[in-house]
């Protein structure tokens, strides 16, 4: 097990006083099998007017909170430590053609965890693609295995997109990204996702954070990390498995894993309403540490 010291800080900005704001944050890295939740605490300023926590669809803890008095920005600032370990190993010996996984979800009454039929669709964020339905074709060749297949598929995308800052938004279409080839992590998961599900293969978004390492012989900076974005593909044979496309490797004991869901819509570390406010600016500041 490693163990790793994370900070999360979101600040904004208000051109002019906001009198009543809304708020859910997905800022609680999940327990899991391999990930340990040592300590945890979200700081809010200003201090909210109503707060609790409790679970999404997904099971992700969300904290709800909300502010009824006038401010000029907002401050929320997640600190926690948490132990992460390897992932389970592949089941040997446990190939499968890529197919039989789509045939056993369409077969009536098929004992299936519920959570793989519910993100073998398409959503309102990610429409099905024909685009990336035929970008996939060539990984998912007939008869191949699922593992080897989809293993493909993602050493493609990373070896096939730019990773560029400031090109891509929230909303960005997976069809312009397959155009211009550029994009985030948040775009590279999205464009994997369209490509499986357009062959009916289930796979979900995952949200988090990567230990990254600074320059040989350069101290790690503070403040300068991301949060990451990767996608958890299902087999009835290996389960859940982490492919990141932006890395083009499986996820390993360097992820920590923040949050789930069908796409990037579900996992939105910070998201609210506010009434007046006028213009705002956003600033985003992760660290993570090795203990």
């Amino acid at each position: 097990m490693i163990r790793y010291r994370v900070e999360h800080e979101t600040r904004y900005a208000y051109d002019a006083p906001v009198s009543q704001s809304w708020q859910r944050a997905r800022l609680t890295p999940r327990t899991l099998p391999w990930q340990k939740l040592l300590a945890h605490a979200i700081d809010i300023e200003p201090r909210p007017d109503e707060r609790h926590d409790g679970p999404d669809a997904w099971g992700n803890t969300v904290t709800h909170f909300g502010l009824h008095r006038a401010h000029r920005g907002l401050g929320v600032r997640m600190r926690c430590e948490v132990e992460v370990g390897a992932r389970p190993p592949l089941a040997e010996d446990a190939a499968q053609p890529w197919e039989e996984v789509c045939a056993l979800l369409a077969r009536p009454g098929a004992p299936l965890e519920l959570d793989a039929l519910r993100v073998a669709e398409a959503t309102a964020l990610l429409p099905l693609s024909d685009a990336a339905r035929r970008y996939a074709a060539d990984s998912l060749a007939p008869g191949r295995d699922w593992l080897a297949a989809v293993t493909a598929l993602m050493r493609r995308i990373h070896a096939e997109f730019e990773f560029r800052s400031g090109v891509t938004g929230v909303g960005t279409p997976v069809d312009e990204v397959l155009r211009e080839r550029r994009g985030v992590c948040q775009d590279f998961a999205h464009l994997m996702l369209a490509a499986l599900r357009g062959w009916g293969l289930p796979a979900r978004y995952v949200s988090g954070y990567l230990l990254t390492d600074p320059p040989p012989g350069q101290p790690r900076l503070m403040g300068v990390d991301a949060s990451h974005a990767w996608v958890a593909a299902w087999s009835p044979r290996h389960g859940w498995v982490e492919f990141d496309p932006t890395n083009g490797q499986l996820a390993d004991a360097r992820y920590i894993t923040l949050a789930w869901g069908a796409d990037f819509a579900d996992v939105v570390p910070l998201r609210g309403v506010i009434l007046g406010g006028g213009a705002q600016a956003m600033d985003v500041a992760v660290s993570v540490v090795p203990v």
